[in-house]
C-alpha cells in the first residue's frame, strides 16, 4: 500500500492510501452526500476541475458497470473512506480501482472523509492537492480556478441532430454547456426532435436551424465567467428552458446576479419546494446560485432549496422562459417533476 496526502490551500493535511492512477492532481475539493450511484459521480462532467469526496463510506462495492456510464470522467481526484475491492454484482466489470487507473484519475482512501467534510462545512469549499509529498510552498494552490475552460472542454465539437422517438412533436436547440445528453434524452424520449448545438455557437447559427425553443444545458464552473453572447439575442426570440448552469446563466442574460455558495450543493438528497406546494428529493451538483432579488421585477422564483432558502428555479413570465437548478428527472419524492418538460414542449408548440 502506497502512502498519499491530501493537502488543502489552508495547509490542513490528510494522509491516506493511495488507490487508481498513480498520479498527482489539484482542484477545488468538494465533498457529495449521495449514498449510491458513485458511477454517476465520477461520470459527472459538472465535476470538471474538483477533487470529489465521497461523505459516505463504502464506495464500489458493485463494482463498475460500462453499460450504465455516460460519459468519460472529468474531475481531478477521488477521495473516499474505503473502497472496495472485491464487489458483488453479475453486472460487475472492473473494480473502481481498476477504473480509475484505466481513465488516469488518482485517488485516495483510508482517510476520515467526516472530518474533512466537516472542516469544508466549517471554512467552505478550498482548492487541495493529492500528492506522494507535502509541499512546502502552497500559495499557488490557492490562487487558481481549476473549473475555468470545463465548459470549453467538454461542449460538443460540432452541431448535430437526434431525431425524436416515435412521432415528432416539436424541435428544439439545445446550447450544450458540458452536460447535455441527459436534457436531451427526457426531450427525444417525449417526441422532441434535438439539434445540439456548442456553447459558443451564434445566434445565427442556431436560428438558422429554425428550432421551436432552446435549451441551455447543465456543466461547469462559475457561471459569471462563462461568455454567451447569443444569449441575448435569444431570450427574446424563443421559448427557453435552462437547467443547472443554464439556468444560472439564464438569469445573467436577464441581468441578474449569482454568487458561490460555502460548500455547494451535492448528492441525491437536496430538498427542492415549490412555492406553495410539494417538497421534492432531488439530485444536485453545483456550487453557484441564483441571487433571486438581483431579478425582482423581472422572473418569478418558482423552487427553493429546503435547507437553505436558496432559489432553485424561476419563471420569466414575459418571455416565455423558466429555468431550474436541478434536473426535474431526479426528483423521486412524493413524484418525479418531468412534466416540467411538458411545460416547455408546450411552449414550444405554441410557436409552431
Amino acid at each position: 500500500m502506497k502512502k498519499g496526502y491530501l493537502v488543502l490551500a489552508d495547509g490542513t493535511v490528510y494522509e491516506g492510501i493511495r488507490f487508481g492512477a498513480d498520479a498527482s492532481a489539484a482542484g477545488e475539493l468538494v465533498f457529495t452526500t449521495a449514498v449510491v450511484g458513485y458511477g454517476e459521480t465520477l461520470t459527472d462532467p459538472a465535476y470538471f476541475g474538483q477533487i470529489v469526496l465521497q461523505t459516505y463510506p463504502m464506495i464500489g462495492n458493485y463494482g463498475i458497470i460500462e453499460e450504465d456510464l455516460t460519459a468519460k470522467p472529468a474531475l481531478s481526484a477521488y477521495i473516499v473512506r474505503e473502497y472496495c475491492e472485491t464487489p458483488s454484482n453479475f453486472r460487475c466489470d472492473i473494480t473502481i480501482d481498476e477504473y480509475l487507473r484505466r481513465e488516469g484519475i488518482p485517488g485516495l482512501a483510508g482517510i476520515d472523509t467526516r472530518a474533512v467534510t466537516r472542516h469544508i462545512r466549517e471554512a467552505g469549499v478550498m482548492n487541495a492537492m493529492l500528492c506522494d509529498e507535502v509541499p512546502a510552498d502552497l500559495s499557488s494552490l490557492a490562487a487558481k480556478d481549476y473549473a475555468a475552460g470545463g465548459v470549453e472542454k467538454l461542449t460538443c465539437k460540432a452541431a448535430s441532430e437526434i431525431p425524436a422517438e416515435g412521432e415528432e412533436i416539436a424541435h428544439a436547440a439545445v446550447l450544450d454547456l458540458g452536460a447535455a445528453d441527459a436534457v436531451i434524452a427526457q426531450l427525444t424520449a417525449k417526441g422532441v426532435r434535438v439539434t445540439r448545438f456548442p456553447a459558443f455557437s451564434s445566434a445565427e447559427e442556431i436560428l438558422a436551424a429554425k428550432p421551436d425553443g432552446l435549451v441551455l444545458s447543465a456543466g461547469p464552473g462559475d457561471p459569471a465567467a462563462l461568455e454567451l453572447p447569443a444569449l441575448k439575442d435569444l431570450i427574446y426570440r424563443l421559448p427557453i428552458f435552462g437547467v443547472g448552469l443554464g439556468h444560472q446563466v439564464l438569469a445573467i442574460a436577464f441581468g441578474g446576479k449569482t454568487f458561490k455558495l460555502k460548500y455547494g450543493h451535492r448528492g441525491g438528497n437536496q430538498p427542492v419546494t415549490e412555492v406553495g406546494g410539494n417538497t421534492h428529493i432531488t439530485a444536485q451538483n453545483h456550487g453557484y446560485a441564483v441571487d433571486a432579488e438581483s431579478l425582482s421585477g423581472i422572473a418569478n422564483v418558482i423552487f427553493t432549496n429546503a435547507n437553505d432558502g436558496t432559489c432553485e428555479g424561476l419563471e420569466y413570465p414575459n418571455h416565455r422562459a423558466f429555468s431550474l437548478q436541478f434536473a426535474p428527472e431526479t426528483c423521486r419524492v412524493p413524484r418525479d417533476l418531468t412534466n416540467l418538460y411538458d411545460r416547455f414542449i408546450n411552449e414550444m408548440k405554441g410557436v409552431r
